[in-house]
């Protein structure tokens, strides 16, 4: 059992996010669900809850209400092994309206915060030589996708 699970909290379009996000990432399913009973009888019968996984990763979406908006504040973080990954999680995040930021970061459709970053990259941020690691950190900071190969490059001095 996952004993930290985050909650995000939808106004209204929580089951969409659900299908979109299940839809990216493999194995993934929904684990439970919670309707609307009498208690609002206007949304009586539609989405309270769900618990669902993405690749194993335990989360909860919750249909609240407008009184919260998703910030940058909070994010995912999608760690990747290779440029096609990258590619892959990037492109299909940005679907329907997303919009990237910068250094690997986007805000997709329904205002939640991604961050869709190589482990490669972030090992040359850690490496022991700082003249490397800092042109790698440059190059980065100027990408809004991230490009394993253009940072390599310049972690490299090339």
């Amino acid at each position: 059992m996952q004993r930290i699970v985050p909650c995000l909290w939808f106004d209204g379009n929580g089951e969409d996010a659900l299908k979109f996000y299940s839809a990216i990432f493999p194995n993934s399913r929904v684990t439970d669900t919670l309707l609307w009973g009498d208690v609002n009888p206007a949304k009586k019968g539609s989405l309270l809850t769900a618990t669902f996984e993405l690749d194993g990763q335990a989360f909860m979406v919750l249909n609240g209400g407008p009184e919260y908006k998703f910030t940058p504040a909070i994010s995912m973080y999608v760690r990747c092994e290779t440029q096609a990954e990258v590619d892959h999680y990037w492109d299909r995040l940005l679907e329907g309206g997303g919009q990237p930021v910068q250094c690997g970061w986007l805000t997709d459709r329904f205002g939640v915060s991604w961050q869709v970053a190589p482990d490669e990259i972030i090992r040359m941020f850690q490496d022991k030589d700082p003249a490397k690691a800092k042109r790698a950190m440059e190059a980065m900071m100027k990408m809004v996708k991230l490009d394993i190969a253009t940072v390599k490059k310049a972690f490299d001095g090339a």
